[in-house]
């Protein structure tokens, strides 16, 4: 379980002041009232990843205590591409619970999100504890129990998507919803840098990808939520869910959609979007 303090740094502009606690509080409501709002480093420029994962323990504490079971992790930005566009070098790592679980068949819960996107992504189910600091991509795949197909429903309560670092780290790596495929794969043999995925949206291939555009392999991406939770005191547990990040970019999932992810092993993944 994660722990966490309220930070002593604030920023002040026209009046509204922001620390830890009261950015927590307004990204929950955000998300509740399905609202989104401007960056908060437009007001608090020192709002940094290291507060952001302050902030997201901090909400994290406050799903659990509302009735919510942490299930796992994802990885954000986990494409070369997409960190050479916001300017880092490494992922983030965030939180899943099971209010977040797609279940089969279900479409996009357009009623709770804002401006939900569908991504691709392979998935882990932990077979055993995997802790850093240290672990090796071959170790993080040999904790795996069983990989499979998933997309994941990525939301924002930054408005037109726009972020920095900081601020996306606090909002739970624009964590919506997720779905699995149907099909469950032990890792051992299977090539996962090379596992690819075709993207339908409306019967019409959009994008396509392969393992490695995850980290050059996702296991890769595994090894460093293991090694970054190692920072917090955090461990990646057996049985956890671990999205390891888009494949492809996001596409559009508006009411009336209907998205599929068909990859090489894993089966395939259908999403509609919805009334």
């Amino acid at each position: 379980m994660a722990t966490t303090m309220a930070g002593t740094t604030a920023g002040t502009t026209a009046g509204t002041r922001w620390d830890v606690a009261s950015v927590a509080a307004e990204l929950l409501a955000c998300e509740g009232e399905r609202r989104d709002r401007e960056p908060f480093t437009d007001e608090w420029p020192d709002l940094d990843v290291a507060t952001g994962y302050q902030i997201q323990d901090l909400n994290l504490a406050a799903r659990l205590e509302r009735g919510e079971r942490l299930v796992g992790v994802k990885l954000g930005l986990t494409s070369r591409a997409k960190q050479q566009r916001m300017g880092i070098d490494s992922p983030f790592v965030a939180w899943l619970t099971d209010a977040m679980v797609l279940p089969p068949g279900a479409p996009v819960p357009q009623s709770a999100l804002i401006h939900p996107r569908i991504e691709p992504e392979i998935v882990f189910v932990m077979g055993k504890r995997l802790e850093g600091p240290g672990v090796t991509c071959a170790e993080a795949v040999a904790a795996v129990g069983a990989v499979y197909a998933g997309a994941e429903v990525i939301d924002s309560r930054s408005r037109d998507f726009r972020f920095t670092p900081g601020d996306v780290v606090a909002d739970n790596a624009s964590t919506g919803a997720f779905a699995l495929g149907p099909v469950a794969l032990p890792p051992a043999g299977l090539d996962l840098s090379l596992e690819a995925v075709l993207v339908e949206v409306d019967g019409v291939v959009v994008d396509s990808a392969t393992g490695a555009a995850v980290q050059g392999h996702p296991g890769e991406a595994l090894a460093l939520a293991a090694n970054e939770l190692a920072k917090r005191g955090l461990a990646i547990e057996a049985g956890w869910i671990v999205l390891t990040g888009g494949m492809t970019d996001a596409v559009y999932s508006p009411p009336g959609s209907s998205v599929a992810c068909h990859f090489t092993s894993l089966g395939s993944v259908f999403i509609n979007g919805g009334p």
